[in-house]
């Protein structure tokens, strides 16, 4: 039997008394009429791609497939930080300890050069101040010029402490950035922002 309405066809289809008192039941459930829940049934099952003969499979089988795929998953993530991860990770490690060693090393050098120019720059003093000590107005405008570059070498100095001081804040952020993980994405921009704001400090 067809009906038209609104350029709609409406079938009819022959069902047993148990499975209409089910689509009653149903139908009063979700407050939908015969016909809706009838339609949204199929499209479920066209979606799904569920086979309406075959038996549903138990909620343990189910659960067994989940639990495997979830296994599956966490086996995939372990190998990977085992054959990717961890080797970055002590790799990252070995050459921030390296940059580490190299950067006090360096410090040191420095610092050894500042105080070898120090010395030569006291003694150099010390010759024009006994050479020039009959001569007041020379020894005056030479001193002026001795403080100026001794206050221009200092000034550098003190630079150069900032700079080295700097790089030492630096190194460990480096490397603590080198070593996050994958997930710490929030860890790793907080980092980022303070090697930042340290650049341009």
């Amino acid at each position: 039997m067809t009906k038209q309405n609104r350029n709609i066809i409406f079938t009819t289809i022959a069902i047993e008394g148990e499975t209409d008192k089910l689509i009653e039941k149903l139908c009063k459930r979700y407050s939908l009429k015969k016909g809706e829940i009838v339609k949204l049934a199929f499209l479920y099952l066209d979606k799904a791609h569920i086979n309406p003969s075959d038996a549903p499979e138990s909620v343990k089988t189910e659960l067994s497939k989940i639990n495997k795929r979830q296994d599956d998953i966490i086996r995939f993530i372990r190998k990977y930080e085992e054959d990717q991860l961890n080797p970055m990770i002590r790799t990252s490690h070995s050459i921030a300890v390296k940059f580490d060693v190299s950067v006090k090393e360096q410090k040191e050098l420095i610092a050894s050069e500042i105080n070898t120019s120090r010395e030569l720059q006291d003694n150099v003093l010390k010759k024009i101040s006994e050479t020039f000590n009959q001569h007041a107005g020379v020894i005056n405008n030479q001193a002026k010029q001795i403080n100026d570059l001794a206050g221009a070498i200092n000034s550098a100095s003190k630079k150069q402490e900032r700079n080295n001081n700097k790089l030492l804040k630096l190194i460990p952020l480096y490397s603590e950035l080198a070593t996050c993980g994958v997930m710490d994405g929030k860890r790793k921009e907080n980092l980022r922002a303070e090697i930042n704001d340290l650049i341009n400090e």
